[in-house]
């Protein structure tokens, strides 16, 4: 593996996995994130969760909501850490309105897909998303078991 491709594989820091299971996603955006020192020390030793995380749109700005960041124990004493903090994400004004325009008319969700590097700044990318159903869900892990059996055929004829 080269040095630019072993670089590019420790970019990411956190994945959301269970949001491609939960919801269809139709767009990605990329957002910033307005962070303090010990979450931006506690992101580079991986002690982020983004499970439950969304995105919420408040006079005109994006929020992190539930993003849960881990202090490392050894973070500043003169502060208190608050690991479920609400975070600011930092968006170009014409995303961020065309973004408020489907979530409150077309009944769209924001959710954080990943949390990776971009020259040396932690960026969130964001995903416009609508929820699936409980038979879409079975649908498409059926079709990805289908996918993984296919390929197991090929390989062996």
């Amino acid at each position: 593996m080269s040095r630019k491709e072993e670089k590019a594989a420790s970019s990411t820091i956190a994945l959301n996995k269970k949001g491609k299971h939960d919801y269809f996603i139709e767009d990605r955006y990329e957002a910033g994130i307005a962070l303090e020192g010990w979450e931006v020390k506690s992101l580079r030793a991986g002690r982020v969760q983004l499970r439950d995380s969304y995105v919420i749109i408040k006079d005109g700005e994006a929020y992190l909501f539930g993003a849960l960041i881990t202090p490392l124990p050894t973070a500043s004493t003169h502060i208190t850490p608050d690991p479920q903090r609400t975070r600011k994400l930092l968006l170009h004004r014409q995303e961020l309105s065309r973004l408020i325009g489907a979530v409150e008319r077309k009944g769209y969700t924001l959710i954080v897909t990943a949390l990776y590097w971009k020259k040396g700044r932690a960026k969130a990318e964001i995903a416009l998303a609508k929820g699936k159903q409980e038979h879409d869900k079975r649908a498409t892990i059926k079709e990805r078991d289908w996918q993984r059996e296919q390929r197991r055929l090929l390989k062996q004829g």
